[in-house]
């Protein structure tokens, strides 16, 4: 809806200014946060989301879902004649749970592939993998080693001060 919208209207005009929020279910209506991926013929065109429960999700969605068409810097703006190829997926995540864990070996036995979403920090460096990256990296040390270059490390980075939460998503 705010993609078809942002797309045949005015880019200043933003589909939330004219949404009746009463006008959606409850569960719309909570703060949660979300991702919005798009893609076309299973290739990614698009991923933008929030970790932090910070508005209402139906808000989130909206927003999530016009930065991913139009502001993932990986790339170009989706254009008209993509919109009806576009597969929109939305992941809304739980509220993230801190780890703790005494070495990158006992953080890699607390991780539950293909359930888990990883927050990983250090450094003023943050990085996430959504759950469903496990399709293509499907065990823990090379979803870990991915997420750690995501965020801008080395393959074999560690520090004591590292910080990871995990998470889960109910995909829609």
């Amino acid at each position: 809806m705010s993609i078809e919208y942002s797309l045949t209207h005015s880019p200043q005009k933003h589909v939330e200014s004219t949404l009746q929020v009463d006008n959606y279910p409850a569960s719309l209506r909570t703060p949660r946060a979300c991702f919005v991926t798009l893609t076309i013929h299973d290739n990614l065109r698009g991923c933008i989301g929030s970790l932090e429960a910070e508005q209402l999700l139906i808000i989130d969605v909206i927003q999530n879902a016009r930065k991913a068409a139009f502001f993932d810097p990986r790339f170009p703006p989706v254009t008209l004649t993509e919109l009806t190829k576009l597969r929109i997926q939305l992941s809304v995540l739980s509220q993230p749970q801190a780890m703790n864990f005494t070495s990158e070996p006992d953080l890699l036995r607390q991780i539950q592939p293909g359930v888990d979403g990883l927050i990983l920090e250090d450094i003023n460096h943050r990085a996430t993998f959504l759950p469903s990256v496990w399709d293509t990296l499907p065990d823990a040390v090379s979803f870990l080693q991915h997420l750690k270059q995501k965020a801008g490390f080395s393959t074999d980075y560690w520090s004591n001060t590292i910080k990871c939460a995990r998470y889960t998503v109910n995909s829609f």
